[in-house]
């Protein structure tokens, strides 16, 4: 089974850092990505994937979304970039990945591994983050105190 590629996606129900709510256990990282082609869903649910439909609150349409685990501990660790600024690519591991809980992320594009299961005669396909790249929406002051504008601290505004 191939990966699944999606690009400019947005995300919900974050989780980067694995904290503990009332639907996530301490240290599972993960988030949902929405699949805005209901067609695409649909046939992605055909072959085994965990997508889910949620119905808005407001009345709009409802969407579909698949959860991605996050696994830095396996042998082939995700590779995760938060893209600021003026493409100023910051990686991601383990420890750091949890700034995007908080980041105003404008879209992600994104590989998801899928892992087949099958336990006690139930079968699907678990989504693992392989590449992800958090475009970040940059705030009025980014680019005023960017470091290549200003590589001299002399010449900062604050000087």
């Amino acid at each position: 089974m191939d990966a699944l590629q999606i690009e400019k996606a947005r995300v919900i129900f974050r989780n980067f850092s694995g904290r503990e709510t009332e639907y996530n256990r301490a240290g599972q990282k993960n988030f949902s990505v929405v699949i805005d082609d209901p067609e695409i869903a649909k046939e992605l649910r055909n072959t085994g994937w965990n997508i889910r439909l949620l119905e808005s609150k407001d009345g709009s349409e409802p969407i579909y979304i698949l959860q991605v685990k996050i696994n830095f501990d396996s042998f082939s660790p995700p590779k995760v970039n938060m893209v600021s600024g003026k493409n100023v690519i910051t990686p991601l591991d383990a420890e750091t990945i949890g700034v995007l809980d908080s980041a105003d992320i404008k879209y992600v594009d994104l590989i998801i591994n899928p892992y087949e299961w099958s336990v006690n005669g139930k079968s699907g396909i678990s989504a693992y983050l392989k590449t992800m790249y958090a475009v970040i929406e940059e705030d009025v002051f980014a680019s005023k105190y960017a470091a290549e504008e200003h590589p001299d601290e002399d010449e900062l505004p604050f000087s």
